[in-house]
């Protein structure tokens, strides 16, 4: 009996000695995700620090860059997309840019995130001629290298939603555009769900984008130089 209760008792005492371990793993773990992530965020929104600006004050640059998002079946774009595209219109009515860049996902034949924003823009009295296609922005560090490795890009406005602004602007200066943004807020209350879980989002959107900077991944599709954005800024 002495014997099974000395070999109960070892046993136990190993137990709380292996729970210890792995209750010290796992904050020591939680701490560093938590640091990571914290961070990340900091270097990434830093790099967006005094380059996010209000519509009417925003200076003037070649190129707006629209970031796309979610088209509906039909094509149409979403509310989140529609108010980008707005923004980008008035840009170029205002002058402030002399093309856009319409960027997003058309992997699939049957998605065209870009399509469908350069017909909006079209519909609505931008030239045909001033608006560019990047069929491969598949995210938003995609959108941002490609701009500039595949269409020249040196100098953009960049606009998304507010949240999702300062990371963008971040990615675009320190992938070597000089970049200032635009946010659209307009969406917010209506769409109030969505926007907060976007915005929560952004947390881990933004340690992807710091282990992409840092990695310095290619986009997942590159491909030859296009002259697409020159000839839209030398069109007159």
């Amino acid at each position: 009996m002495r014997g099974r209760m000395v070999a109960a008792g070892r046993w136990c005492g190993k137990h709380r000695r292996a729970v210890r371990r792995a209750l010290l793993v796992a904050v020591v773990g939680a701490l560093l995700l938590g640091g990571g992530t914290v961070a990340s965020v900091v270097w990434i929104r830093g790099g967006a620090e005094g380059h996010i600006y209000d519509e009417d004050v925003v200076p003037e640059a070649p190129v707006a860059l629209v970031l796309g998002t979610r088209v509906d079946a039909h094509g149409r774009p979403s509310p989140f997309l529609t108010a980008r595209l707005e923004i980008a219109r008035r840009l170029f009515e205002a002058g402030k840019v002399r093309a856009i860049l319409v960027s997003g996902d058309n992997l699939d034949a049957d998605y065209n995130e870009p399509g469908a924003m350069r017909r909006w823009l079209v519909d609505r009295g931008v030239p045909a001629r001033k608006v560019v296609l990047d069929r491969a922005g598949f995210d938003t560090y995609d959108s941002c290298a490609r701009a500039k490795r595949i269409f020249g890009v040196e100098r953009a406005t960049v606009v998304t939603q507010s949240f999702h602004l300062p990371r963008a602007v971040a990615l675009c200066r320190r992938l070597g555009i000089d970049a200032n943004g635009v946010g659209d807020e307009t969406v917010r209350q209506q769409h109030a769900q969505r926007w907060r879980v976007s915005s929560t989002r952004e947390y881990g959107a933004c340690v992807k984008a710091a282990l992409d900077l840092l990695s310095g991944r290619d986009p997942v599709r590159l491909g030859p130089p296009e002259t697409g954005v020159d000839d839209a800024l030398r069109d007159q």
